[in-house]
């Protein structure tokens, strides 16, 4: 039977401006983009697949032109900023994944592989087999894997963490949690496709029975309710700073958060922002534009 085909969005920027147009695609079609970048010219392809072509509107096309002309003027360097729609085989994007995505050793104690590779681990690391569908997260990108080292840091040999993802995408995070040992294990994304790709993908690492998905929005998250010890979001600057108190809310006395997705340039204000409410900054990496930090109660 013949695949159904894709319709692809893509629009190409710099890293300075990825952040921003990557929250212009999500705002205006509710899609998180997957992102490639070019390793000789560090341009960024920000992607959105969508099954119907006219899910992409003349009014879109002009939005869309509106707020890229939007995020130039307020000082972000946008070029080249090009948009290109095409329709798009659904095999050929799943071939795209196998030319893009390889086995990641985040750390002798863990292994990232898609299901098509044949890689085989090394004496006791743990493995995550993962197949990401259109959602984002392969442990490629460097703020996905600083949080995957912060997680295989922080376990505790003695006893169960708590673990909360925050913006879960594929799943890989919390997937990767309930095989190091935590539990429970919780997490959540606005977007309802990609928890279908994690639920997908916590079966398949059979995990099913120790990860619990759900679809929420953040800024309706209640304030209050289970605390966590290890936190994880992976999430714009906006995001963490607009919705710090309901992240904090909890997280114990003892508890660790591990804040990415930030743009090195904005960092600085989300450290501020987490110090202000009690935090101290124990670790931090700086990859390229991005930084990420793990924090503790003082």
């Amino acid at each position: 039977m013949k695949s159904q085909p894709l319709w692809q969005l893509m629009v190409t920027t710099t890293g300075d401006a990825e952040a921003a147009v990557a929250a212009l695609l999500e705002r205006q079609f509710g899609l998180r983009p997957s992102i490639f970048v070019d390793a000789a010219t560090q341009v960024r392809a920000l992607s959105l697949f969508l099954e119907r072509r006219a899910a992409y509107t003349a009014a879109q096309r002009q939005a869309l032109a509106h707020g890229l002309a939007g995020i130039k003027r307020s000082g972000l360097a946008t070029h080249p900023a090009r948009i290109r729609f095409r329709r798009l085989a659904a095999e050929n994007w799943a071939e795209s994944w196998k030319r893009h995505f390889k086995p990641i050793e985040v750390s002798p104690a863990l292994l990232i592989k898609p299901s098509w590779s044949r890689r085989r681990p090394r004496r006791g690391q743990v493995v995550v087999t993962l197949d990401p569908g259109l959602s984002f997260g392969t442990g490629q990108h460097p703020t996905t894997a600083f949080c995957l080292r912060q997680l295989v840091a922080g376990r505790h040999s003695e006893q169960s963490l708590s673990f909360l993802d925050i913006g879960t995408g594929s799943g890989i995070l919390a997937i990767a949690a309930a095989k190091l040992g935590y539990g429970p294990v919780h997490g959540f994304d606005a977007d309802p496709e990609a928890i279908g790709v994690a639920r997908r993908n916590a079966k398949s690492n059979r995990v099913s029975g120790l990860v619990h998905f759900e679809t929420r929005d953040l800024a309706c998250w209640p304030a209050r309710g289970r605390r966590y010890d290890v936190i994880g979001a992976n999430l714009t600057d906006d995001l963490l700073l607009a919705c710090s108190g309901r992240i904090l809310s909890r997280l114990p006395a003892q508890g660790r958060l591990v804040l990415a997705g930030i743009l090195g340039r904005r960092f600085e204000t989300v450290r501020r922002h987490y110090t202000t409410a009690g935090l101290r900054l124990v670790a931090s990496e700086r990859v390229g534009e991005w930084r990420s930090g793990a924090f503790v109660f003082r």
